[in-house]
């Protein structure tokens, strides 16, 4: 603890020297996708944290069309609304599908309301910074502050003189479950829980409770319950005064269990009085819920709590260490940094339970379970990040797949609080797996990890993470009618972790699986058509899809060959065997040729994952690196802004803010279990990387850049490592952490 204590220390002091006055929290704008559909919200939360306060405006006609109930909506906030119906404490962020958002808190003032098309209001003086939000309630002139520990969140009230209110709501949510239960346990405490699931509106058969304390600083003066009741419209309705209607319960200390439900403290102050609320949460019992807000939070104020949040942040922050560039680049960076290190977050308790997978019997971890595995998305970029940066991390998250793994049977593929989702298509998790322990962070059991992947790769019926397999493993693809919704790209998925798998059998001496899954990786090859030069679909007797355009699939269109995308947006979209697939279109000029129609002709989508590493094949082209400058450098102008809208649209819990990360430091991991960087210009002056010495021998990295001023486009006319010349646009993991210093000069 000390020995932390220490570190945290004179990483504070570096960072001071580095920065002056302004620390890396401070350049922070937690407001940076809020708009745009980024689904990122502005409140409080710790580094990779379960509890996060957040402003909740996303319901109520006043916020069309941005309403939860009037489309697909996943995010409790957005920039563009301005009726605020309560505060929620488990949320996710950078999500694309509802979940969560509930345990909601509103303070009012005057007579108890509990519908929040009544209670809710318009709000202004809004501030939102690493760990603290505040705003003002218009309606009631309260002033609302927050904070966060791991487990906890903490709400300051800041009440005028008269009638006042604290709600908590648990009838009002983003998740698509409903189900709760709450007590008055006495003024100053309430107890609960709410059921929560449906992620995706997949498997509702999995709902799962979220438990919860709240205890407040002052004790009420009077408090209750209330509930609503379903409407009955048959011949009983008649004699049933209360129909349909609200009832509230004063005084009423046992447990109440409905879908619209609540409950209440009431206060009568003779002057302006402040209410601190702490909201312990748990996903295994009240009992926890209320040992994670006594163990995080006792004996503390708010002050107290929000500078240690602060702290801690900017110990995570200050690993990379950013000069020269405008004061908008370090906010742009730093906020995608910030991005990055909320999901995946924390599922276990203080004291180290958790929920098992799906059955939800109480485990107990040593180390720290993650969850939240939006894995189709964080194996392109993100999990790379955190080897770089946070080792420690990725090694935590990778043993907690494997504990996945001895729980379901199964890797993860989108694993949400203990239940494994099913979203997205392809088998992620081994990608992740290998490409971790290739870079060295090699503290699990790598042999079980093997073993899992194996499992998902070659287990013929009952594969959850290969649907399709069959047809995968005999023909090499999956063909139209294997599935009716992305049989190329979701080969293509599989390809990826099969070389993932081969590399990692090379590493372990396994030569024979590595032969094997080799030859597999490259299947996708049967599925290019030289008549348009891109992947295109067959059929079950391995004739093309005809008719076929291959535009169709752009805008999140549904189409027979690929997920999310067209086959201008996937073709490319198999960087293990970027030289192969050069070869396949005719050479290094048909390949740059096609690459750059891709862009030209509008087909780039920067808001969607299968084509975010594009800019970089350029770098497999002699003579034309100058392209992946050209247009990374376009891009960061283009879709990442120190604005609400300043991410190109979902985050994908940080797949989108670690592409801007890597981008502006110029280097970034274009092939995934592939550990090196293409390389290209960066956006500052000089970058700075502290490496853990748990798992790396030096202490820090430079990364350089001289030549043309910060901003503009330049062509890179040289790199050295540790002042030798680097031949070509990549260097290894292993050359960059044992290096001290890698310059790129710009013309």
């Amino acid at each position: 603890m000390m020995k932390n204590l220490v570190t945290g220390t004179l990483f504070l002091f570096l960072a001071q020297a580095v920065f002056g006055q302004n620390q890396p929290v401070d350049y922070v704008n937690p407001f940076i996708g809020t708009s745009n559909f980024g689904t990122t919200n502005p409140g409080p939360i710790a580094v990779r944290g379960m509890a996060n306060v957040s402003p909740f405006n996303v319901a109520g006609p006043q916020n069309l069309p941005y309403e939860k109930d009037s489309r697909w909506w996943s995010t409790p906030y957005s920039s563009d609304n301005s009726f605020l119906t309560g505060f929620s404490h488990v949320n996710l962020s950078g999500v694309g599908c509802p979940e969560l958002g509930v345990i909601l808190t509103m303070p009012t003032t005057g007579d108890v309301k509990t519908n929040y098309e009544e209670y809710g209001t318009t709000y202004s003086e809004e501030v939102s910074k690493v760990g603290y939000y505040s705003n003002i309630l218009d309606k009631y002139d309260i002033k609302v502050e927050a904070t966060a520990t791991t487990r906890t969140g903490v709400s300051k009230y800041s009440f005028p003189a008269g009638k006042a209110n604290i709600l908590l709501n648990l009838g009002l949510g983003l998740t698509n479950e409903q189900g709760a239960q709450v007590r008055v346990v006495s003024p100053t405490e309430i107890e609960g829980i709410r059921s929560v699931g449906s992620f995706c509106y997949y498997k509702p058969e999995e709902a799962y409770p979220v438990y919860f304390v709240a205890k407040f600083s002052k004790p009420a003066n009077e408090f209750g319950t209330w509930k609503k009741p379903t409407t009955y419209r048959g011949l009983e309705s008649q004699w049933m005064g209360y129909n349909g209607k609200t009832r509230l319960m004063k005084g009423y200390t046992k447990e109440v269990v409905g879908d619209s439900i609540g409950a209440y403290m009431q206060y009568d102050f003779k002057k302006p009085t402040q209410v601190e609320m702490k909201i312990g949460v748990s996903y295994v019992s009240i009992e926890n819920a209320r040992e994670n807000l006594e163990k995080e939070t006792s004996g503390k104020t708010f002050d107290q709590i929000l500078a240690e949040a602060r702290n801690e942040w900017n110990q995570y922050l200050s690993r990379i260490e950013v000069e020269g560039g405008t004061e908008n680049d370090k906010t742009i960076f730093y906020t995608a940094l910030y991005h990055t290190l909320i999901h995946p977050n924390t599922l276990n308790d203080v004291n180290g339970e958790y929920p098992k997978m799906r059955t939800r019997e109480t485990l107990k971890t040593s180390g720290t379970r993650y969850t939240v595995f939006s894995l189709w998305d964080t194996y392109r970029n993100l999990h790379q990040l955190m080897s770089l940066v946070y080792p420690k991390q990725q090694s935590n998250m990778v043993k907690s797949m494997l504990q996945i793994y001895d729980e379901s049977g199964w890797l993860p593929k989108w694993e949400l609080n203990a239940t494994e989702t099913t979203t997205m298509v392809g088998d992620p998790a081994g990608i992740i797996i290998a490409d971790t322990y290739l870079k060295g962070i090699q503290d699990f059991d790598v042999e079980k990890a093997y073993e899992a992947m194996l499992k998902s790769a070659d287990q013929l019926d009952g594969n959850p993470l290969r649907p399709g397999i069959k047809d995968y493993i005999n023909k090499g693809y999956l063909t139209t009618k294997t599935t009716n919704s992305g049989s190329v790209s979701t080969t293509q998925e599989y390809n990826i972790t099969d070389f993932a798998i081969a590399q990692l059998a090379k590493a372990l001496d396994k030569k024979e699986d590595y032969k094997r899954f080799s030859k597999r990786s490259i299947s996708y090859r049967k599925l290019f058509d030289k008549e348009f030069n891109l992947l295109r679909p067959k059929n079950d007797d391995g004739s093309w899809l005809t008719p076929y355009n291959p535009e169709t699939g752009a805008n999140f269109v549904k189409n027979l060959g690929f997920i999310e995308g067209n086959a201008w947006q996937y073709t490319f979209m198999v960087s293990h065997d970027t030289k192969g697939l050069m070869k396949l279109m005719g050479g290094s000029k048909p390949f740059v040729k096609k690459l750059q129609e891709v862009f030209d002709k509008e087909q780039f989508d920067m808001a969607n994952e299968p084509d975010i590493a594009y800019p970089y094949l350029f770098n497999y082209a002699k003579g034309e690196e100058w392209r992946t400058s050209q247009k990374v450098t376009e891009l960061l102008k283009t879709y990442f802004k120190n604005a609400p809208d300043g991410l190109p649209g979902n985050d994908d819990t940080g797949t989108m803010s670690a592409w801007a990360v890597f981008s502006m430091m110029g280097i970034y991991p274009v092939s995934p279990a592939n550990p090196s960087y293409a390389l290209t210009t960066p956006v500052f002056d000089k970058v700075t990387i502290h490496l853990n010495p748990e798992y790396y021998t030096n202490s820090s990295i430079r990364i350089t850049k001289n030549g043309r001023q910060n901003g503009t486009e330049g062509k890179i006319s040289g790199i050295q490592l540790n002042g030798k010349k680097v031949k070509g646009f990549f260097i290894s993991h292993q050359e960059l952490t044992n290096s001290n210093h890698l310059n790129i000069s710009v013309d």
